[in-house]
């Protein structure tokens, strides 16, 4: 699947962006949230889900880059989050905010920084319905893929078969036809500037095939 990231869209015509990618191919919409203390960049919030829920005709993928994300997850649910994904160093309690977030009727969604070690959330996935692979650093779009990241999403792999899980492994940053045949074991790519940099239609096609 692929999840067109709205931080590399036009913000002055989200709705027909998102309406544009829809009809192109996309599967779900990438909404990167950000509140520049865990990450130095600030993007978006709660409003902006809500309206984004209104004219998006498929599901929204939202990404909390933010602290105590516990804090916040019914409001963003509430708002229209199907997915939602929470970073394990970002709360204290990333075991029960995903537990939260299921019993809210969202997706949870699990995902760690590069340098943070995978044995870091191998005892959440059970509780996740998605795991997401950060193959840059976070917090701003059009970074260089991380090639070493690439081991990481060969270990959930391995870690649902073994395990029978039903998560969905997702990857994050410097997609593009080149880097997704890498991440070939993943299920979802999440690609900013290379879908919105060229035809949607063309880019969707692409990272699909």
């Amino acid at each position: 699947m692929v999840a067109p990231s709205i931080l590399s869209a036009d913000f002055a015509n989200l709705e027909k962006e998102i309406k544009a990618v829809s009809a192109a191919g996309a599967d779900w919409i990438h909404v990167d949230v950000m509140d520049g203390r865990f990450v130095p960049n600030i993007t978006i919030g709660i409003p902006v889900v809500k309206s984004l829920k209104k004219v998006s005709p498929i599901p929204l993928d939202v990404h909390l880059m933010i602290e105590n994300p516990e804090r916040y997850v019914e409001d963003f649910i509430k708002a229209g989050s199907d997915y939602l994904t929470i970073h394990v160093e970002a709360t204290p309690d990333p075991a029960g905010t995903l537990m939260r977030i299921r019993e809210l009727g969202a997706k949870a969604g699990i995902t760690l920084r590069p340098r943070t070690s995978i044995d870091e959330i191998l005892p959440l996935l059970p509780l996740c319905d998605l795991v997401l692979v950060m193959t840059v650093e976070p917090g701003f779009g059009g970074q260089s893929f991380m090639h070493d990241q690439i081991a990481k999403i060969s270990r959930l792999h391995e870690e649902r078969q073994k395990n029978n899980f039903s998560y969905l492994i997702e990857v994050d940053g410097g997609i593009n036809e080149e880097t997704a045949k890498l991440c070939h074991e993943a299920d979802v790519f999440v690609a900013g500037s290379y879908v919105f940099g060229r035809d949607y239609k063309t880019a969707i096609t692409t990272l699909k095939s």
